[in-house]
């Protein structure tokens, strides 16, 4: 692979600086610029077309992956050579992996994920921990979900945790920010899809729902806060109150375990006979 650059980047440069800036949410939120840490992340920033903008290197990290340095230099992002020590100033990891790229915000307006009619959403209505938040991100991906939706109450998408916890899946699938919570099931309703909030103390089971092949439809999964779940008037809003069966003594599922189950649910009620999605639908 040739040089990334003549020479490594000062430690003092102004584009080092502005990288490091981004580790806080007001410069992220005033460059509509954020941070992606690791080979993965970066590698799915630079699929997505027009996302990446600058990639930082180590010359170590440049040899092993050169494929996705080669790539992001393909699509135009700028490509410099950096210390570890330029790396470990960035980066807001204990370990970093040599690469560090800076992508643009690509949060999806509301109004376009309505239209789409989506059948599967996740609503982060009160999720404040940035890992949850990417995590249920990841399990929306991978279950197919069409869409993601976090609501003005929820953690900031472009937090460097919640990044991380996607695991690339934040570059796979279109995502709504800073909806008020009333807004967003509204205009889901108004899209036929049925609202479902997950709340341990739900009055419907997720086994009986599925039981009675109620699941199929368009849904819309409504998940609340970490600590105290859903407020009585977020839990009002939606069609129906479900909680995730215990069959053992545990006494709950963290946030995250929970949206896996509640997601997986969907999608496999959307695929059986009878439900909105096909078996060819990918």
């Amino acid at each position: 692979m040739p040089p990334a650059s003549p020479e490594l980047i000062s430690p003092r440069s102004p584009r080092v600086s502005a990288a490091r800036r981004l580790a806080k949410r007001n410069f992220r939120g005033k460059e509509r610029l954020f941070l992606a840490e690791g080979p993965q992340a970066v590698r799915e920033a630079g699929a997505r077309p027009g996302t990446l903008v600058e990639l930082f290197a180590t010359v170590e990290a440049a040899e092993r992956y050169a494929d996705i340095v080669g790539e992001a230099r393909d699509t135009g992002a700028r490509v410099h050579l950096a210390s570890e020590q330029v790396i470990a100033d960035i980066s807001t990891t204990v370990t970093p992996q040599g690469l560090v790229g800076i992508c643009r915000f690509l949060d999806t307006p509301f109004e376009e994920i309505l239209a789409a009619r989506p059948r599967l959403v996740a609503v982060l209505a009160h999720v404040r921990d940035p890992g949850n938040a990417g995590t249920v991100l990841r399990c929306a991906d991978a279950a197919g979900a069409e869409a993601v939706v976090l609501t003005d109450a929820s953690v900031d998408l472009y937090n460097p945790k919640a990044v991380r916890a996607s695991v690339g899946s934040l570059f796979h699938l279109p995502v709504a920010v800073g909806v008020p919570v009333e807004r967003a099931v509204a205009g889901l309703k108004e899209a036929g899809v049925r609202i479902l909030a997950a709340d341990g103390a739900g009055e419907h089971d997720l086994d009986d729902e599925l039981d009675k092949g109620t699941m199929g439809g368009p849904t819309a999964w409504v998940f609340g806060n970490e600590a105290w779940g859903l407020p009585e008037e977020t839990r009002a809003l939606a069609d129906a109150v479900v909680r995730v069966p215990i069959h053992g003594k545990a006494e709950s599922l963290n946030l995250a375990t929970a949206a896996a189950v509640c997601l997986y649910a969907s999608a496999r009620a959307q695929r059986a006979p009878g439900g909105c999605r096909s078996v060819t639908d990918s």
